[in-house]
């Protein structure tokens, strides 16, 4: 099971939400061929309702502890709840560091 796809079912299991996205960016970055180190989330859930941006964060750095600690370099965060959620979340800009050279 891929990095992204751990990702994927521990926030499923933990948010129930009605739409979910996983995306490895790693190839966006100056790192190794095949990495898994930079993630985007986007993630739906009425989990968060009530709940300020910040907190939203809060809960899927608790359940992505693990890999927190030591698998992921970057998490992009885009938490909503479906009243929130306009069905499109802001991609990740490219990044400005080092060279792939």
């Amino acid at each position: 099971m891929s990095l992204a796809e751990k990702i994927q079912q521990k926030l499923t299991d933990a948010f129930s939400p009605s739409h979910i996205e996983v995306d490895c960016e790693s190839h966006m970055h100056n790192v190794p061929a095949g990495s898994e180190m930079h993630f985007r989330v986007v993630l739906v859930s009425e989990t968060f309702a009530g709940v300020r941006k910040v907190q939203r964060h809060q809960k899927v750095y608790k359940v992505l502890a693990d890999e927190m600690a030591g698998l992921i370099h970057a998490l992009a965060l885009h938490l909503y709840t479906a009243e929130e959620w306009a069905g499109q979340a802001p991609a990740s800009p490219q990044c400005q560091g080092g060279s792939k050279g």
